[in-house]
């Protein structure tokens, strides 16, 4: 597998890269590595344990949970909860640490294990190094009464569906929506907060089997979620992923509404009531020029990390931002969450729409997409894009032939041999044609 930990946890084939033996060792040296880094200041230790729904998670939560006791970790199972639920529940319940068993988006067959630390915070690189450096270490192993216990909390879904309706002070006056819960951990969360809500709830692929987790479905297949509410005549549409740490929508005509234009409805609401810290939005370099440009119109500063949602919630806790997120649909709104909350994100979208009395249709136009161009080159030396003078001399002349009309993006990728150009322009046309001449100048210069 490389390096196990990623920008999201250790994801990989569950049984193949990602075993029943890594789980286990990860969570016995997740255990000492907090504990020699204090976090568990000299008390037994409590660890709140969640998963999505793939079949994987049973045999990989028993294996951290064998890992944990073992290391005289107390252990709760919250079940199946999406992953913004764990973090919340670490925090409630004052455990020193949670254990998410997810691979988010994938396709079923992977799966991931994701660490959070004590208030349900994601660890930080130099934990994550530590556990990985100390994993093939041997460890004296309590016995007798030192072992953890194990027990569960058979109130984890309604626990956090009930903190979802909280953050909201408007009831949703029946506003009908549809969600498609991706057969995946919202399926019984989702439903149960927006309908505590107020609203009319229509949910779609909620009969999770353990295999048809984002299968054809959810937020990076939008098609039935369109066509359902088009079909109900539904006022709003919601996609989760199989965590629900992201959500995507669908207005009432099935148009689709991306993470861009949801954070800025949020923003627009924050800044309004004057919520909305440093008057500033927190995005990754993806986001869409004509997103930057309806917030700096509105009042409203733009801080652009890197791509990754950890690098956007890096970016908030360190000058203390009250709203970021990705154009995937990972938004993160840190009044409420520590991490990325799909069915947060919804409530709060719903609650705008409610005490506007508009459409989301009408709400999201205020963001003006531009034609956006993504041109992946495959096979070349991705570590000299940002030095090849010819290749930098291309790209200025393509940003100045497109001056504030447009803008050019050149991202070696984090996980693959390849480099991505990203074109946004005024026309899809001009978009594709700056993208393919530079992806020709990328192989050119670059090429292996």
């Amino acid at each position: 597998m490389g390096r196990l930990f990623g920008t999201d946890g250790v994801r990989g084939l569950a049984n193949g890269d990602l075993t029943a033996e890594l789980a286990t060792g990860l969570s016995v040296a997740a255990a000492y590595v907090l504990s020699d880094r204090g976090d568990f200041a000299g008390h037994r230790p409590l660890a709140v344990v969640g998963r999505d729904t793939r079949v994987s998670g049973q045999f990989l939560e028993a294996a951290v949970v064998a890992g944990l006791a073992s290391a005289g970790v107390d252990v709760l199972l919250l079940g199946v909860l999406p992953t913004p639920g764990v973090a919340y529940l670490t925090g409630t319940l004052d455990a020193d640490l949670g254990v998410v068993l997810s691979a988010s988006h994938n396709p079923m067959p992977d799966n991931g294990i994701k660490f959070l630390a004590r208030g349900g915070h994601k660890l930080d690189d130099a934990a994550e190094i530590a556990i990985e450096q100390r994993l093939s270490e041997t460890w004296a192993l309590p016995t007798g009464a030192g072992v953890g216990r194990v027990d569960t909390h058979p109130t984890a879904v309604e626990e956090y569906a009930a903190h979802l309706v909280r953050t909201i002070e408007h009831p949703l006056a029946s506003i009908r929506v549809v969600i498609d819960c991706a057969e995946g951990a919202a399926w019984q969360a989702g439903p149960l907060a927006l309908t505590g809500a107020g609203a009319d709830v229509t949910a779609i692929h909620a009969q999770p089997d353990g295999l048809n987790i984002n299968d054809r479905c959810g937020s990076t297949h939008l098609e039935a979620l369109q066509a359902a509410v088009v079909k109900d005549g539904a006022d709003v549409g919601f996609a989760f992923d199989g965590d629900a740490d992201r959500c995507l929508a669908v207005d009432h005509e099935g148009n689709v509404v991306d993470g861009d234009q949801i954070m800025a409805v949020l923003a627009l609401s924050m800044h309004e009531s004057g919520r909305l810290a440093y008057d500033t939005v927190v995005t990754t370099v993806m986001s869409n020029l004509g997103f930057l440009q309806a917030m700096r119109a509105h009042g409203v500063e733009v801080h652009r990390t890197k791509v990754g949602d950890r690098y956007v919630l890096e970016a908030m806790k360190a000058a203390g931002f009250s709203l970021g997120g990705e154009q995937s649909g990972h938004v993160i709104l840190s009044d409420h969450a520590t991490t990325g909350d799909g069915i947060l994100t919804a409530l709060q979208v719903l609650e705008r729409m409610a005490t506007t009395g508009r459409s989301l249709r009408d709400l999201a136009a205020v963001v003006t997409r531009l034609p956006q161009v993504l041109v992946n080159v495959p096979d070349v030396d991705k570590v000299r894009a940002a030095a090849d003078p010819v290749l930098s001399a291309a790209v200025f002349a393509e940003e100045a032939a497109l001056g504030e009309s447009g803008r050019v993006l050149l991202r070696p990728s984090g996980t693959e041999q390849l480099v991505r150009v990203m074109v946004e322009a005024p026309t899809p046309g001009q978009a594709q044609a700056v993208a393919d001449r530079l992806a020709t100048v990328v192989k050119e210069q670059l090429g292996l």
